[in-house]
């Protein structure tokens, strides 16, 4: 990776963090494609069993940076969106481990687009999330027509996409838009104490409950309770759960591996 993004991974705790801080970490071409392949890398490594997305300095992603394609009249959007932005929004959504947005500061447009397609949401009392996309005339994209009505309701989301209103961390917790709301100067330790979690966690079991949910989001009661059968069928054949078993059994804590 370059400067424009870092990647690393210890403990079975990968993080990428977005390293444009002088542009709020907004998106050219070259952070995009390789934020694509950060999470090719992240889905590659058997050792990673947790991801922590966030961005550095004072901003988590501004969304497009406008500047860099400000001379570039003839664009095509949707083909920046089929090469660029759909692959990451699917990428975060495919991988088998949990994805924690680490929310240290705005997220706009795309920017609030990426935040909302991770698992789990950790927002500083500082951040804030804005659909801008109206204010430049375009329409939401990046998967934010699909998330914000899943997590508010057809009204609000036509509220937040039309009118491009702001919405601060405490009220995106009262919305339901972020997990956990904490202190700007608590939020590495809360980020990181949840992801250790994680790390130790049955994490062949959690991917299939990722999966679940995904699939529950368009599906009916009868396709999910065949899937559910299906998913637990894997789970029960899982290292992890034998040791949950035994542990169980032996009156101990569980030492999960994660397969």
């Amino acid at each position: 990776m370059s400067d424009a993004l870092i990647y690393t991974i210890e403990n079975g705790i990968a993080r990428i963090t977005l390293n444009r801080p002088e542009a709020f970490n907004a998106f050219d071409d070259k952070q995009s494609f390789e934020l694509q392949d950060a999470l090719k890398a992240v889905d590659k490594d058997k050792t990673a069993r947790v991801l922590i997305l966030t961005g550095a300095g004072k901003a988590f992603c501004s969304g497009q940076d406008l500047k860099a394609i400000s001379g570039q009249a003839n664009r095509s959007l949707s083909d920046s969106l089929y090469k660029r932005y759909n692959p990451i929004i699917r990428a975060i959504r495919h991988l088998n481990i949990p994805v924690i947005c680490r929310l240290n500061g705005v997220a706009a447009g795309a920017g609030a687009s990426l935040a909302l397609a991770c698992d789990m949401i950790i927002a500083s009392e500082q951040a804030s999330l804005i659909e801008v996309f109206v204010n430049v005339g375009l329409v939401p994209d990046s998967g934010s027509s699909f998330f914000l009505p899943q997590l508010v309701g057809y009204q609000k989301a036509f509220e937040l996409c039309t009118l491009g209103t702001k919405v601060t961390a405490a009220e995106a917790l009262h919305l339901g838009l972020v997990n956990k709301v904490v202190a700007a100067d608590e939020l590495d330790a809360t980020v990181d104490e949840i992801a250790t979690r994680y790390a130790k966690a049955p994490t062949k079991a959690i991917g299939l409950m990722k999966k679940m949910l995904n699939k529950g989001m368009t599906s009916n009661l009868n396709d999910m309770l065949e899937y559910e059968a299906y998913c637990q069928e894997i789970a029960g054949r899982s290292a992890d759960y034998k040791e949950g078993v035994t542990s169980f059994v032996e009156k101990r804590p569980a030492i999960f591996t994660g397969k």
